[in-house]
């Protein structure tokens, strides 16, 4: 089992890759306005802008720039269903080579702890439920986005690598339907419930409960105010049926900790859409 104790001492300075992306910017929120940063940490949020980190030499010169103590490695190439049917090459080749990018410039600054952030279409298609992290490596993931569940999945295999052979502490996370403000509200390349957001508005000018599509549609309609029709079109691919996660780890690590309703969550995301509607990713 891996030991993630540290005896280091220097000051902290976190390096967050996808800075600027969805998970990147709600850590920002948090060390920034919530005093979620310790006394003497110090954090830099980086986005595509810094560095392009398919790029060995540009990951490379960045990680040499900022020399972290501490990494949360959030970038990735992703995408909602159909664009992963359709680019299921790009979506591996390019997170391969990110992933590999970034935990090699670490090994090679010297970073005492790496966290990435894993996804749970890494998951197999045909399992039991609820699926939880020793379930990873069971079976292969769902056909329609293969190419970038298992580029998410070889990131554990390179973390167990490193610790073999190095004795670092790598290790991931693995969120469940993430969203908020800030998320792609692409209706073409998005995932379900932005893009849902997004439908609904233009139509009009680790959360205890599991919500299926017409109740997050039915939700959406409601948080928007939406009186008109709601189609749903059944001809069009399903992807995973089914991803029902155990959070039973993360109670174990933080028995206090308090997830946002639904509903609520819903609501505040609706709100930020519409507010920031010209500038949000769509």
């Amino acid at each position: 089992m891996m030991n993630c104790q540290s005896d280091h001492n220097a000051p902290v300075r976190v390096l967050v890759t996808g800075g600027s992306g969805l998970v990147g910017r709600a850590i920002q929120h948090v060390v920034r306005e919530e005093g979620g940063a310790k006394e003497g940490e110090e954090w830099i949020f980086l986005s595509s802008k810094d560095a392009n980190l398919m790029n060995v030499d540009q990951t490379r010169a960045i990680f040499e720039k900022h020399r972290p103590t501490h990494v949360i490695h959030l970038a990735a190439m992703v995408g909602g269903l159909f664009k992963n049917m359709k680019y299921n090459l790009d979506f591996w080749r390019n997170n391969i080579y990110i992933n590999d990018n970034v935990l090699q410039a670490a090994h090679d600054v010297g970073v005492v702890k790496v966290v990435s952030c894993l996804s749970t279409c890494i998951f197999p298609d045909k399992t039991t439920y609820p699926i939880d992290e020793t379930m990873i490596h069971n079976g292969p993931p769902h056909e329609s986005n293969f190419g970038y569940a298992y580029a998410k999945r070889m990131i554990d295999v390179h973390n167990r690598a490193c610790f073999q052979q190095h004795g670092h502490c790598y290790t991931a996370v693995i969120p469940t339907n993430v969203f908020g403000p800030h998320d792609n509200f692409s209706i073409e390349d998005g995932h379900v419930l932005p893009g849902l957001i997004h439908k609904v508005y233009i139509a009009q000018i680790g959360e205890e409960d599991e919500v299926s599509i017409k109740e997050a549609a039915d939700a959406v309609v409601e948080a928007l105010g939406f009186k008109g029709e709601v189609v749903h079109d059944t001809s069009k691919a399903d992807g995973q049926f089914k991803k029902t996660a155990s959070n039973a780890k993360l109670r174990r690590y933080l028995p206090d900790f308090t997830f946002t309703p639904f509903k609520q969550a819903l609501k505040e995301t609706c709100d930020w859409f519409v507010a920031n509607y010209d500038s949000a990713r769509k």
